[in-house]
């Protein structure tokens, strides 16, 4: 029920009262130039902004919070910036998903010290995204978020050009000599063209569109362009609707139940949405509280079509998806699968935010009775190989090698793998199985996108563009081919993949969900048996924490002290 008393805001006690430090913070807060009437009673509004120079995805970010504070003004609410950690997604090392949780903290314990009533979180990059929702699923306050949005659509020579996926392809030709290096300065040049996140469906665009089918973000936003206006006047919009929802008392607690992460994985199948939406998505409904696992992943592929042209797993990009009528209309056309009731941060439920959503390309946003494909974009395979659980992306790999058996040829670690991939005398064929190791979170550390192992440069010379490749780490969202990733358990803590060695035959069957090592039970224990984990990466700080701490991939690779407890 809205309140308009403002002796129940959560800032009240920060600000009014005879002791001493309530003087001193109305002190400290007139300092920045505000009246006193700033604090008869406007709910406080923190904005959560995670901009950096060192965060092009995230770059303009200053410019969406000027248009949140225009909203929360007009609305009759008090905006006040402040900033996290931002993660970098193409400038971190060894990789952004071992500060992810370290970012999710920084958020929720911002949130939780401050005299806040509710908070815009502003995000875009990869990994900002599922951390603002981890700290505000934590925190629970009233929270609505403002997704960055793609950058504008790269061009070559006057064809569409998506960032990382058509990288990628341009990158292998690089590497066997098909294009030169003048070239490829020309492509740098014009490849990504603004601020923004990737322009294809990886998991940038697919944590946005996996945030709006939450529930916590107003419908439309995930797609629009980053330098689009209407971006603008949709942060301007949540402005004016994060004060309503303080009066209303609406927390991520009550939006981010058991049916809207299911309505979420709907969403990230039928859109064709990175591996990674899968451990993000665990470990935030970790955060709610909500129980997800790996089997509800699969049980929601097999029932939801695919139905999003998109690339890595289609022809077109997002400024294309956004113009077709974006997550709205995806989430319209699966409406009869979908929990239509669930509540939304708009107050409004699923089913009426997208009751008059309307497609304008049925060449990128398919009909529910005319898919690209009949299940859903990721697939959980199960085995011996990975006991409990890997993921694949059948729609971006090649259909001849998703039932496929071969000999493996082994990498026991990045460093090897990066050293030989271009070994013109690498063994290996058409039929072998590239394994790498140590890519999990204690491994390598931190769980890298190091599993689109590049194309070996033999086979590329050969004419073989896909070959499978399996690992215990992640992959861009960005990528493409007949990829394994996140074996669980890792191989560094003694997982099945820590065994496998060079010569042993791997069947790998997709529509079986199964990733199985032909060799013996008795072999497999004696191998397991003589197993010795190495040395732990870092003895010290934020990386000794993160290594005591954090979970496998198939329960969101988050700290286990930060999952909410049942009560």
């Amino acid at each position: 029920m809205a309140s308009d008393d403002p002796s129940k805001l959560r800032s009240h006690v920060w600000f009014n009262g005879r002791e001493y430090y309530n003087f001193s913070r109305r002190a400290n807060l007139r300092s920045l130039g505000f009246n006193r009437d700033i604090f008869k009673g406007k709910p406080v509004i923190g904005i959560c902004n995670s901009w950096s120079e060192l965060n092009n995805c995230n770059a303009h970010l200053r410019q969406v919070a000027d248009a949140v504070k225009r909203g929360v003004w007009e609305a009759g609410g008090f905006p006040l910036e402040f900033p996290t950690i931002s993660l970098g997604e193409q400038f971190m090392k060894p990789t952004t998903m071992l500060f992810r949780n370290l970012m999710a903290m920084d958020v929720e314990e911002s949130i939780r010290a401050n005299p806040l009533d509710g908070v815009v979180l502003l995000c875009g990059c990869d990994k900002t995204t599922p951390a603002q929702l981890m700290g505000a699923a934590s925190a629970d306050i009233p929270a609505i978020f403002v997704t960055g949005g793609p950058s504008l659509s790269g061009n070559y020579k006057n064809k569409p050009f998506g960032t990382g996926t058509d990288g990628r392809k341009i990158f292998d030709l690089y590497r066997t000599g098909q294009v030169s290096e003048e070239e490829m300065i020309e492509i740098e040049g014009c490849m990504v063209r603004s601020a923004g996140h990737c322009t294809v469906m990886g998991t940038a665009s697919t944590m946005a569109s996996i945030t709006e089918a939450l529930g916590m973000t107003l419908p439309g936003c995930a797609a629009i362009p980053a330098v689009d206006s209407r971006r603008y006047a949709m942060a301007e919009l949540s402005g004016k609707r994060i004060v309503s929802m303080v009066r209303e008392d609406l927390k991520p607690s009550k939006i981010l139940t058991r049916e809207a992460f299911e309505n979420a994985v709907m969403v990230d199948m039928a859109i064709g949405g990175s591996t990674n939406a899968v451990v993000h998505l665990l470990a935030i409904a970790g955060r709610a509280g909500v129980k997800l696992t790996l089997e509800d992943f699969d049980a929601i592929s097999r029932k939801t079509p695919f139905l999003v042209n998109v690339r890595p797993s289609g022809e077109h990009l997002m400024e294309e998806f956004f113009h077709a009528g974006g997550v709205p209309v995806v989430m319209k056309e699966l409406l009869p699968l979908l929990h239509r009731d669930s509540i939304t941060v708009a107050g409004s439920t699923i089913g009426e935010n997208v009751a008059s959503a309307e497609c304008f390309n049925r060449d990128v946003i398919r009909a529910l009775d005319a898919p690209l494909h009949p299940t859903g974009g990721t697939v959980v395979l199960g085995g011996n190989l990975c006991p409990r659980g890997a993921v694949i992306k059948p729609i971006a790999a090649s259909p001849h090698l998703c039932k496929h058996r071969g000999k493996a040829y082994v990498f026991e670690n990045y460093q090897e793998m990066h050293d030989s991939v271009d070994s013109m005398d690498l063994p290996i064929d058409k039929d072998t199985v590239l394994v790498m190791k140590n890519g999990g979170p204690i491994g390598a550390p931190g769980f890298p996108e190091w599993g689109h192992i590049p194309m070996p440069k033999v086979l590329l010379a050969q004419g073989v563009s896909d070959c499978v490749r399996i690992s215990d780490a992640r992959m861009s969202g960005t990528s493409f081919g007949t990829v394994v990733l996140h074996v669980t358990p890792e191989s560094a803590i003694g997982g099945p993949l820590a065994v496998v060695r060079t010569g042993d035959e791997i069947e790998l069957d997709v529509e079986a969900r199964k990733l199985n090592l032909l060799i013996s039970e008795e072999e497999m224990t004696s191998r397991l048996a003589a197993f010795k984990p190495a040395p732990p990466h870092y003895k010290r700080g934020y990386g000794k924490l993160f290594l005591d701490h954090v979970t496998q991939a198939d329960e969101g690779c988050d700290f286990d002290f930060l999952h909410r407890l049942e009560e």
